[in-house]
């Protein structure tokens, strides 16, 4: 609408910037927490699997160290060695899951970053759009400040 010299102009108020995709935003930035709280369990699960397998290859050398002491009878070398086959046996089936553990670790970790990748895609994405939103606005509200001082200043002339 075409404005009277002298009459006052009340800018247009400086409008919000709203990213349309918030809500994609917002569900990548679960499904990130969601994939570091997985990693963090893959995590707890390894290092208690290893602390599991450490002990028993610990009692496995502790038991080795009794070898002379089985020798007594022949019902105890039996009983030293069947404990012995048990013991390599448990610790076989333990590094077999810790195998399992640390491939899912990977898997997790590798999750983890994708979708960190795939958060940090749109915030920058909502960054340059927030950005050039700003200049926008700068840009109108300096023009109509300018056409305000034009009004002003032809208004004296007459």
């Amino acid at each position: 609408m075409p404005r009277q010299p002298g009459s006052w102009h009340i800018p247009d108020m400086v409008k919000p910037f709203a990213f349309k995709l918030d809500k994609v935003l917002d569900y990548r930035e679960q499904l990130e927490e969601q994939a570091k709280a997985a990693l963090l369990k893959a995590k707890a699960d390894r290092d208690a699997q290893a602390a599991r397998m450490a002990e028993m290859e610990t009692s496995l050398v502790a038991h080795m160290a009794k070898e002379k002491d089985s020798r007594r009878t022949s019902n105890d070398m039996w009983l030293w060695r069947q404990y012995k086959e048990a013991l390599e046996q448990d610790i076989s089936i333990a590094r077999l899951e810790l195998n399992s553990l640390e491939l899912n670790l990977q898997r997790c970790r590798a999750q983890a970053v994708e979708r960190s990748k795939d958060k940090k895609l749109l915030e920058k994405l909502k960054s340059t759009q927030a950005k050039k939103h700003h200049e926008e606005e700068s840009a109108r509200e300096e023009k109509e400040n300018d056409e305000m001082a034009t009004i002003r200043y032809e208004s004296k002339d007459f």
